[in-house]
């Protein structure tokens, strides 16, 4: 069986009779398919002469952190001493190099030669004292209460989880370290310690004895201590610096957000209303003084017309009565037409009141729009409606073209809840982001789904049955694009484990590059 055992990490692989079994998409289970098994193995001419194992857990696809006292075997005998690599679920275990190692703060950072395993995030916040922990690893007593074989020490399996709070931090040896009550045992070195949300706040490494009835503590290296070894070693890892929120608890704070943004968008139209009512009055106010003069002038207009025409009328008489009959005509007639056109001033003169005609108020003449927005967009985070467990929040632009084309290759289709959504599968990451545009183009939303490999699985099978690789302008393409996202949502679980809200403004033509699908 030890030659076995060499064997099969030699050739870096080994087939399993069924797959793991499907798990819940919480953030917990998220995490720990990021954790793995580290294994050193010893050999002497061909013969295996030590075993040893201990826990780790991805900060990238292929990088691991562990305790540098779990490979420091592997450090003394190089030539001897091979590193594997296990995961929590497949149907593999891998080979594995090491990166780097600091022995002060006993850390050591390991590479897979192949696969990839789901990276977990860094909590770079603040964690108070009490705060709930969850530590998550491969015990070694467990292990020997449950191993058949030596095979199952290499067998990828789901790593045990133990709740406990954080007691306080502790300075050992000039390193920080969290003193915390989750329990663990020899093979949770190297494994994390995180919280509820998932995210990394520790690295385990030490217990105390539990002499004469005394309770036992567990000491975590620090994220602070492990921030300077990543940095050391050039590695890049996620860090997240926003408290856990449970999603309902980040539903109600959105809630919270959008009432508040309603409230205040009810308080500026009514001030914009009040502004327009006080415009009108004016604007009416004005309107009657002007027609109340033109009325008044109208009126003495053809009053003094009529006083001429009647003046010209009485001349016209008295050029009559001198038998004058030209000059009489004249004058009477001018006359008469003064009088008439008196008359027609004075008939026609305008009213008092006068009505201002009211400008339509703002989107009134909009209706709801069925067709998403175009242009260029920016796209900034909005971490008080979202939930961030293990993505980095950069701004996102996103250039929307006509019938759903997004960044020019990504084809959206519309939702039943009247959003624009493209739901990405992808082949290798264990992660479905859904994600989705309001139509008018002013909230980016992504939900992310952190899935087990089961479920994984069939989202990858249902995505097959429709490839639009680029946009398209075919109706039932993107019919079909649709029926499929509302066939992959049926598999994903009821919520996701992270939401990120962005709110989109306009850019100019050229500002937005790729992103957002």
């Amino acid at each position: 069986m030890t030659r076995l055992l060499a064997l099969l990490f030699a050739l870096c692989t080994l087939a399993l009779a069924s797959t793991a079994p499907a798990r819940a998409a919480d953030d917990i289970s998220a995490a720990s398919r990021s954790v793995v098994r580290v294994v050193t193995v010893a050999m002497v001419d061909g013969e295996v002469v030590g075993f040893g194992h201990g826990s780790g857990i991805a900060i990238s696809p292929t990088r691991i952190v562990t305790n540098a006292h779990v490979v420091e075997s592997a450090v003394q005998y190089p030539n001897n001493v091979a590193l594997g690599v296990v995961p929590s679920e497949g149907q593999k275990s891998y080979a594995g190099k090491l990166i780097a190692i600091d022995t002060a703060r006993d850390l050591a950072l390991i590479e897979i030669t192949e696969g990839r395993v789901p990276a977990a995030a860094v909590y770079t916040g603040p964690l108070e004292s009490g705060a709930d922990t969850v530590a998550l690893g491969y015990p070694g007593n467990v292990d020997l209460a449950t191993a058949r074989s030596s095979s199952d020490y290499i067998t990828p399996r789901t790593p045990t989880r133990s709740e406990g709070n954080l007691s306080n931090t502790q300075n050992v040896d000039g390193v920080a370290m969290l003193v915390h009550t989750a329990k663990i045992s020899r093979g949770n070195s190297g494994g994390p310690l995180v919280d509820q949300c998932g995210r990394i706040v520790g690295i385990n490494s030490a217990i105390t004895r539990a002499d004469d009835g005394d309770s036992p503590f567990a000491f975590a290296i620090s994220t602070r201590e492990l921030a300077r070894f990543l940095a050391d070693a050039n590695q890049h890892y996620a860090s997240i610096g926003t408290p856990c929120l449970t999603l309902a608890e980040a539903d109600a704070r959105d809630r919270a957000a959008m009432d508040a943004e309603a409230r205040a968008s009810e308080q500026a139209n009514a001030a914009k209303d009040a502004a327009a009512r006080l415009d009108r009055e004016l604007k009416q106010a004005r309107a009657e003084e002007d027609a109340l003069a033109a009325r008044e002038n109208r009126i003495a207009l053809a009053g003094v017309l009529f006083v001429i025409g009647a003046l010209a009328a009485g001349a016209g008489l008295l050029f009559y009565s001198q038998r004058n009959m030209r000059n009489a005509r004249i004058a009477g007639g001018a006359g008469a037409v003064l009088m008439i056109a008196a008359a027609i001033l004075f008939v026609t003169r305008p009213d008092a009141r006068a009505e201002v005609s009211e400008a339509p108020a703002p989107g009134a003449a909009a209706g709801a729009a069925e067709t998403l927005a175009q242009g260029n967009f920016l796209c900034t985070i909005r971490p008080d409606r979202s939930r961030i467990t293990v993505s980095e929040t950069s701004d996102v632009p996103v250039s929307i073209r006509a019938g759903g084309c997004v960044n020019d290759r990504t084809q959206y289709a519309q939702a039943p809840d009247g959003r624009w959504q493209r739901i990405l599968v992808p082949n290798d990451d264990a992660t479905v982001a859904v994600a989705s545009i309001d139509s008018a183009a002013k909230e980016y939303r992504v939900d992310r789904y952190l899935l087990d490999a089961e479920t994984m699985a069939k989202a990858r099978e249902v995505r097959a049955g429709v490839e639009i690789k680029s946009c398209t302008a075919d109706p039932d393409q993107i019919a079909a694009l649709g029926a499929q996202q509302d066939a992959i949502r049926s598999v994903l679980p009821a919520a996701p484990n992270e939401r990120l809200v962005y709110r989109c403004q306009p850019v100019a033509a050229g500002a937005a590059a790729s992103g957002g699908g």
